[in-house]
């Protein structure tokens, strides 16, 4: 019995009665508009004989009448509102177009003709069960009444027989509110959701943005690990010769200004495009900077020997993940083997861009060839450029291998 109890004395019931009294609330107008205009057609002649048509013509009235306000977009906001609120459901966000949309429009006029009859129906007999409730108190208290030869005369069963049925009418009622409540509640989704063109355009620009943000993430992985990677060892070569070699710790920490001040540059660019602030971006460095990069790397210990073919007419978009994939090449070198040679080969071959990095393994532990973030974002900016890439140990050397088709092309050019 209280499991049956419960559900109708919740929360719940007492906000979805809130949403069909509020339909009951808008209904009272409608009524008032229905009501002039079948006088209307009523007077004018307007009105079929035949009472089949006559209720059609009737229903007909009611739609148009009930779903012309809910065209207006701002409907479909409010009655998202209610219903989120007072139902209880959880509606997926909506687009500004999907909700200025005629289907998204259409949908909210349905909406809106189940809120105002259904939902205000079931409010009207809310409003009158109380007092159709104490009619019949006052009849099986108060004297005649036709049933009373059903019941053999006797005054006592038709006193008993109107007193149950007042005590039933209330809890019948409550019934009623919290059945079509649930209804309007599972109906929501459906009506009031967005459509399913809205939610494969929301799927997009989530991946978009998605896309984006990895892109981002890329750019400051490369560039400021790389610097931070540089400046560390830099650091702590110009501590431990700042008393037996001070020339070299000074270069130490000029290489450590120079590329704090790089590293600074790339940033504010990725802090430009978090804000959408082209005024912040700076030019991306590419495949014609690489002597500078070579310089960094070399400033930190590690011996770079480079044989760097043609760069001139590699696609920009190429030319700038190229310099980030060799970047990030240099600091696992320098993160994982430490100072040891590393041999660079770029050039063009064909309709490709070839890129190698190898170098023998160090004292420290190399990158995983499965894992890592900065071998994951390699594999991120080759895939996203249509070419192949792979990283492991090759004999005693890890080595690096990446090549990228530069032929330009109109996609290539928007990234």
């Amino acid at each position: 019995m209280k499991s049956l109890v419960r559900p109708l004395v919740s929360v719940t019931t007492y906000r979805r009665w809130t949403f069909l009294l509020g339909g009951t609330a808008i209904l009272v107008p409608y009524l008032l508009i229905y009501v002039a205009l079948l006088q209307i057609m009523g007077s004018a002649g307007r009105l079929p004989a035949d009472q089949v048509l006559q209720s059609l013509v009737m229903l007909l009235a009611y739609v148009a009448v009930s779903s012309a306000v809910a065209f207006i977009p701002a409907v479909r906001i409010l009655s998202r509102t209610a219903a989120e609120t007072l139902l209880g459901v959880r509606l997926p966000a909506e687009t500004a177009e999907g909700m200025r949309s005629w289907r998204s429009r259409r949908r909210t006029a349905a909406w809106w003709v189940l809120h105002i009859g259904v939902g205000g129906g079931t409010g009207l007999a809310a409003v009158f069960a109380l007092p159709f409730a104490l009619v019949l108190l006052q009849k099986a208290f108060g004297g005649e009444n036709a049933l009373r030869e059903v019941f053999g005369g006797s005054s006592v069963l038709l006193a008993a027989a109107y007193v149950l049925l007042a005590l039933v009418v209330l809890p019948l009622v409550v019934c009623l509110g919290a059945g079509v409540g649930a209804l309007l509640a599972r109906l929501a989704p459906a009506l009031l959701g967005p459509s399913p063109a809205d939610r494969l355009v929301q799927l997009e620009r989530q991946a978009e943005q998605l896309i984006e943000r990895n892109r981002l993430a890329r750019e400051l992985h490369d560039s400021v690990g790389h610097a931070l990677t540089v400046t560390t060892l830099q650091a702590g070569a110009a501590v431990r010769l700042l008393d037996t070699d001070p020339e070299f710790a000074r270069r130490a920490l000029s290489a450590i200004e120079e590329t704090g001040r790089t590293a600074l540059e790339d940033l504010d660019h990725v802090l430009g495009l978090l804000r959408e602030d082209p005024s912040a971006r700076t030019p991306q460095r590419t495949l014609a900077d690489v002597t500078g990069l070579f310089e960094q790397t070399r400033s930190a210990g590690a011996e770079v020997r480079a044989e760097v073919g043609p760069t001139e007419g590699i696609p920009a978009v190429v030319s700038r993940e190229a310099y980030r994939i060799l970047q990030e090449a240099l600091t696992n070198v320098l993160r994982h083997a430490g100072k040891v040679p590393v041999d660079v080969r770029l050039g063009v071959c064909a309709d490709r861009l070839e890129l190698e990095v190898t170098n023998p393994v160090g004292s420290v532990a190399a990158p995983r060839a499965g894992g890592g973030s900065g071998l994951r974002g390699v594999r991120e900016r080759v895939t996203l450029l249509g070419g192949r890439s792979s990283a492991g140990l090759d004999g005693s050397r890890w080595r690096v291998h990446v090549a990228i088709p530069v032929v330009p092309t109109l996609e290539l050019e928007r990234r």
